[in-house]
């Protein structure tokens, strides 16, 4: 039985990898901002018991990650997916909000990094550990071919960066480094446009996960288990 540590898991993709790697005999650290209000999470508490813990995390507040790395203590873990991310107001050049900007960065390149400082010592620990960061093909220069959603397409391009650096920083500590695209995915984030179902992009990023070789560390690779060009 391995120990999961999952960012936003109470709706969407986060709570998808729940299920799945509870249903798989796995121990999950289900985390968000207000886990209360999510029913699936509460219905899942109530069905595996002690192998699912929930804590309240806002992976943007450093008082916040500091107190969640007390509460996991020395707990090895040997998956961490940064899951967590928000897409923002993405208005049109000329109509950009800074504030805004900053907002999106800060969830979406800055957050996973520091959840792996904070939680660095319980990775080592695993002796051989997995981090995945949920990133998005709208990260990728070569994939823009439409232009627009400014805020969120420099974020994950910057998620990128610093992910690409974790999987050199961490090669000694055998500490892989993954960064997926999940697929345009039928969530709130998503929309109702979107090609594919939780499930399923779930089941393929687990597929990849699983499947992760050491000199795959530091890849972009989408939940098919296709590389994303950067």
């Amino acid at each position: 039985m391995k120990t999961i540590v999952i960012t936003g898991a109470n709706r969407g993709l986060g709570l998808e990898f729940t299920r799945q790697y509870l249903e798989a005999g796995n121990r999950v650290i289900a985390t968000a901002r207000h886990p209360e209000q999510s029913r699936e999470l509460s219905q899942l508490k109530s069905h595996y018991g002690e192998k699912l813990m929930i804590y309240t995390l806002d992976v943007t507040d450093d008082a916040s990650r500091n107190a969640f790395s007390k509460t996991v203590g020395n707990k090895v873990i040997h998956l961490l997916i940064n899951n967590a991310g928000y897409y923002g107001d993405n208005k049109e050049l000329g109509k950009l909000d800074t504030a805004e900007w900053l907002n999106v960065f800060e969830v979406n390149s800055i957050a996973p990094i520091k959840m792996v400082e904070v939680l660095r010592s319980n990775l080592v620990n695993a002796e051989s550990a997995t981090v995945v960061l949920l990133s998005s093909k709208m990260g990728s220069m070569t994939d823009n071919t439409s232009g627009g959603a400014y805020l969120y397409r420099s974020a994950k391009a910057a998620l990128n960066a610093g992910a690409k650096s974790l999987s050199i920083d961490l090669a000694d500590e055998k500490i892989k480094v993954v960064m997926l695209h999940p697929g345009w995915v039928l969530t709130d984030m998503g929309g109702p446009n979107a090609l594919i179902d939780a499930q399923t992009s779930v089941q393929g990023m687990r597929r990849v996960i699983d499947g992760l070789k050491a000199s795959q560390s530091g890849d972009f690779i989408a939940y098919d288990g296709t590389v994303v060009p950067w």
